[in-house]
């Protein structure tokens, strides 16, 4: 007669082999070793993740709003015209578009020299797209500001030494006469005020001034424009219809496409971090095997008797392979609760300063996605599930008549 399975049976036994046995302490020091590598491996796991991915955030956000949504560019000289933009406005009303001049030029002050981007813009629309630029217009107190004005990043102005309200001297590459021989034009900027986007590349090599100043300077037609900057609430929706009314001369890029690569880079740096350490857990997994092996060894006469009591192979199984689970199952839960109290600490107390100029925060930035949270459940539980297999497997093949008569 085939007995049932009793889960009262078996839940009685796991209880029994959780506790503390005197005879055997490596057995419960393994085990506990077992939980406390599961434990710590998600903790870090969770944190790691959680950094790694707020860094990625809070890089994305800082070129996102330096580098513009959408971007048109003129392949061709005149490609790019007002009737055009009219156009583009006129069939994506949502769209807030900012055309632009630019050209590389050196920056002077004094005897500091360097080499910056300059773009010739309306201050208005640039402020509609560009946050960071907003946030300088609207610190401009004299509105009445004259055409040959600039709005300069924070980084260049403290390396040539200026402030709000000073000069600064723009070389262009348009040659002048000077006597016989000729020389770069050269113009005095008033500096209305600066930005700071949190990146150093980009607040020591941008420069912003009116679209009337740069198109007397560099005889463009007011008509006719560089390249214009989109901003957009989905790029990635729109980018292909606007593509469509784009003559060929015209390219239009986003800000993915723009910094591709980059993106690119750090999502495989994720997934790296990732499986490096989710081999802390498939270690602290190993605990897990060796402690459910040494468990059936010592116990192989209460075992070999359980069989022949009646225990069903399927019994002796569950108890091992729920044993192991629950010794992996409270590894996780405790790893989560320090998990997210590490996070808590990290982003509550300033304990990690990182350089600004580098990262674009000081503070260290954390995020820790549900998604990836899953993602390091199920693959913790994955290692936990497996290791815990064999020992059930194991337990069940013993063989009660060996064992006794050993015995």
């Amino acid at each position: 007669m085939r007995v049932p399975y009793s889960k009262k049976f078996v839940h009685s036994f796991i209880k029994h082999y959780l506790k503390y046995d005197k005879k055997n302490p490596f057995i419960f020091i393994s085990a506990l070793l077992a939980f406390l590598g599961i434990a710590m491996g998600v903790m870090v796991l969770m944190i790691a993740m959680g950094v790694t991915n707020g860094t990625h955030q809070e890089f994305k956000k800082r070129l996102f709003v330096m580098n513009y949504p959408l971007t048109l560019t003129a392949l061709e000289k005149n490609a790019i015209s007002l009737p055009l933009i009219e156009k583009i406005q006129k069939q994506f009303p949502n769209l807030i578009l900012s055309p632009f001049y630019t050209t590389q030029v050196i920056a002077k002050n004094a005897d500091s020299v360097q080499g910056v981007l300059l773009y010739g813009v309306d201050f208005k629309k640039e402020a509609q797209i560009n946050s960071i630029f907003k946030k300088a217009y609207e610190g401009v107190e004299d509105k009445n500001y004259s055409k040959f004005s600039v709005i300069a990043g924070a980084g260049l102005l403290q390396s040539l030494g200026l402030q709000k309200g000073e000069k600064l001297t723009l070389f262009f590459s348009k040659q002048q006469a000077a006597g016989f021989a000729t020389m770069p034009l050269q113009k005095r900027f008033k500096v209305l005020n600066s930005f700071s986007s949190g990146l150093s590349s980009y607040d020591k090599a941008i420069v912003y001034t009116t679209k009337e100043a740069f198109a007397k300077l560099n005889d463009k037609d007011l008509h006719y424009f560089d390249g214009v900057h989109i901003y957009s609430q989905e790029p990635m929706k729109v980018i292909n219809d606007i593509k469509k009314i784009l003559p060929p001369s015209v390219l239009i890029e986003g800000w993915w496409e723009q910094n591709g690569g980059f993106f690119q880079a750090m999502q495989m740096e994720k997934k790296a971090l990732f499986l490096v350490l989710l081999l802390i857990i498939l270690v602290a997994s190993l605990n897990i095997i060796s402690s459910l092996l040494m468990t059936v060894m010592s116990r192989r006469s209460e075992i070999a008797l359980m069989i022949t009591l009646g225990a069903s192979k399927k019994e002796i199984k569950s108890i091992f392979f729920k044993l192991g689970l629950i010794i992996g199952g409270l590894g996780i839960v405790f790893g989560t609760l320090l998990g997210i109290f590490g996070i808590w600490l990290l982003t509550t107390y300033n304990i990690i300063s990182l350089p600004a100029d580098v990262y674009g925060t000081s503070k260290l930035p954390i995020d820790l996605p549900l998604k990836d949270y899953f993602s390091i459940i199920a693959g913790t539980a994955l290692i936990v599930v497996l290791s815990a297999i064999y020992p059930a497997i194991k337990a069940s093949k013993t063989n009660p008549l060996e064992v006794l008569r050993n015995e």
